[in-house]
């Protein structure tokens, strides 16, 4: 679930595609958002044959000149979580063109994402073209990240956690600033009340109430935060 804060807004796909395109100039090459969405999702569908598509949440921010969105798939090897694609981009230049893939918990519809963003593009010359040869190679080399996801859950939900250990990790995430002083108070409820998928006393528990945390993060932070969050969390 991605929330919007920090004047975003969460679209459909019709009004992200009525946004104005920016002109190109000899240097800049906008890509539409519409068209990166669609390209996105099919040439996900006809790489992914083992997910069943599910939906997108599509949001824009910065006076509708940045996009973000996620675009979610059901494996058939998991009914607890699914595969997901993160895509941003911007008309301001604030931001290239980016990919990564992750892990969607359907419990509790959160993000998990972890290594690094797999692919930045800028708004240069040959930039759509690049970007559909990157985003097949991505997605194709990406699946094993997914993979290690699901043993990294496997993980974590073998490894015990008691309450010290919990409250020093959250303090390691606000330390190392990839929760804020509020999001570990939201994390701190949830671990201290969890919902009853995540009942146990175990770093997958602690995880899942980082990522509930995580859902206040601007949109242009939500996808590093969530990687960075992953790291430590399997270190």
């Amino acid at each position: 679930m991605m929330m919007i804060h920090c004047g975003g807004r969460q679209v459909t796909f019709d009004e992200l595609a009525n946004i104005p395109l920016p002109e190109e100039t000899d240097t800049y090459k906008p890509v539409a958002f519409g068209d990166l969405i669609a390209n996105t999702l099919n040439i996900s569908q006809g790489l992914l044959k083992d997910y069943d598509y599910i939906g997108s949440e599509l949001a824009v921010a910065g006076n509708d000149q940045r996009m973000f969105g996620v675009i979610k798939f059901k494996s058939e090897e998991s009914d607890e979580m699914g595969l997901a694609i993160g895509i941003r981009s911007s008309y301001d230049k604030s931001i290239s063109n980016g990919f990564c893939m992750g892990a969607n918990v359907f419990v509790c519809d959160n993000l998990a994402f972890n290594g690094t963003v797999t692919y930045m593009r800028k708004h240069t010359k040959n930039v759509v073209d690049d970007l559909e040869e990157k985003l097949v190679s991505t997605i194709w080399n990406s699946q094993n990240k997914f993979q290690n996801i699901l043993r990294d859950k496997e993980y974590m939900a073998n490894l015990y956690v008691n309450n010290d250990q919990a409250y020093k990790f959250l303090g390691l995430m606000m330390g190392h600033k990839v929760l804020k002083p509020r999001q570990v108070a939201k994390a701190l409820m949830q671990w201290k009340n969890p919902p009853d998928a995540f009942g146990n006393r175990d770093m997958w528990s602690l995880y899942n109430a980082c990522t509930e945390a995580l859902k206040s993060t601007p949109p242009n932070r939500i996808l590093e935060s969530h990687i960075k969050l992953h790291e430590f969390a399997t270190a």
